[in-house]
């Protein structure tokens, strides 16, 4: 999308997202365990953290969520007993996703799931400023967390989002393109961290009822894919051997 389209534009998408932030509702993070195990085998500490998709905003509790059934999925899929954490918050940037790790105790994980990025276009923070937070993110993980591989999940389809309106959904999924692209290519510089595909399509079936956040679909597919990457790509990087 041009600089010049969108300064056109601008007082349409300032007047759109005002819009949106009065009338789309406020949907709660979810109730519900945030760690745990599951499965039998060798023992993996996997970390999930992010903002508020991570969290599992938009359905009612963590079980129909991201964390918990994508441990599950990569417990069966790895042979392993996933001992699992979230640690995520609504309107974490990226950067801000560092506040959150080091607001904690004691974290240790061998991998980590990072769920950022929708909240950096929202704030219109620069992709590249983006991508220096996230590199900043995964250092801090393998430095003080002892993570041996990050796996960054993708950008959602904004373009997509039914409870956004136009022309502001298509400024928004061009930067969220734009952003991950970005991402994309800095992860190509790295062993120690992935970028995940989980090609979704979204429509208000499978979206909360805000139409901004993933409902229970999504969350579903959204946990086969993250963990198919991992058996097929990360598995295997750290040695282990896939069972299905």
């Amino acid at each position: 999308m041009s600089l010049a389209l969108k300064l056109a534009l601008s007082p349409l998408l300032a007047a759109q997202a005002l819009h949106a932030r009065r009338s789309v509702p406020v949907l709660p993070e979810p109730p519900g365990p945030r760690s745990g195990a599951v499965g039998s085998g060798p023992p993996l500490r996997l970390l999930v953290i992010g903002d508020s998709s991570a969290a599992g905003v938009g359905v009612q509790r963590q079980s129909q969520a991201l964390a918990g059934p994508l441990a599950r999925r990569v417990a069966e899929a790895t042979g392993t007993r996933v001992h699992w954490r979230l640690l995520a918050r609504s309107g974490v940037t990226s950067a801000q996703a560092m506040d959150l790790l080091r607001g904690e105790g004691p974290v240790q994980a061998d991998l980590a799931i990072v769920v950022t990025g929708v909240n950096d276009v929202v704030e219109q923070v620069p992709s590249h400023r983006a991508v220096r937070a996230r590199e900043a993110l995964t250092d801090e993980l393998r430095n003080r967390c002892g993570v041996r591989h990050v796996v960054f999940a993708p950008l959602p389809p904004v373009h997509q989002f039914p409870g956004l309106p136009r022309p502001l959904r298509w400024i928004a999924g061009a930067d969220a393109r734009r952003h991950d692209r970005a991402l994309a290519e800095w992860v190509t510089r790295r062993s120690d961290v992935s970028h995940a595909d989980w090609g979704l399509q979204l429509n208000r079936g499978v979206m909360a009822e805000d139409g901004f956040h993933p409902g229970a679909p999504a969350y579903r597919q959204c946990a086969t894919m993250l963990a198919r990457h991992v058996a097929e790509v990360v598995w295997p990087r750290l040695g282990g051997t896939r069972t299905s």
